[in-house]
């Protein structure tokens, strides 16, 4: 933990922007919220080399995990990623289902059903169903 604030994620997003080399990144249980999530989603369109990503307890919410799953519909390298205890709702959830019928390299996915309701589970259920990458 290294109390990473929102300013900061959205550091980090303009530099994975330019980073080339980094394949592994935990930013597990810091503060980055919805904009470093954004910076990040931004990022995760254009970085080639990122395999792992750990976002987990960031407090990404609603709009980071937009761009998030707008950047996995993209992203052809992130073999893992980590969005646990990020405040993910149901419509936040089905917006992950949908990047999941597209994205055929992601090989593991973390996201806790904490209040993703029904809705965004059957969503996830759906594109796991037409998903043969996630493991």
């Amino acid at each position: 933990r290294n109390n990473i604030c929102p300013k900061g994620g959205a550091s980090i997003g303009e530099a994975l922007k330019q980073n080339n080399t980094l394949t592994a990144l935990t930013l597990q249980y810091n503060q980055i919220g919805r904009t470093g999530g954004k910076a990040i989603g931004a990022a995760l369109k254009e970085n080639k080399s990122l395999r792992e990503l750990n976002l987990g307890h960031n407090f990404i919410g609603p709009e980071g995990t937009k761009h998030i799953a707008e950047a996995l519909k993209i992203n052809s390298t992130l073999l893992v990623l980590n969005l646990a205890w990020n405040k993910i709702r149901s419509e936040d959830a089905s917006r992950i289902a949908d990047a999941l019928k597209v994205n055929t390299t992601l090989k593991s996915l973390v996201i806790y059903i904490e209040g993703i309701g029904l809705q965004g589970l059957n969503d996830l259920v759906e594109s796991l169903e037409r998903n043969f990458a996630l493991t």
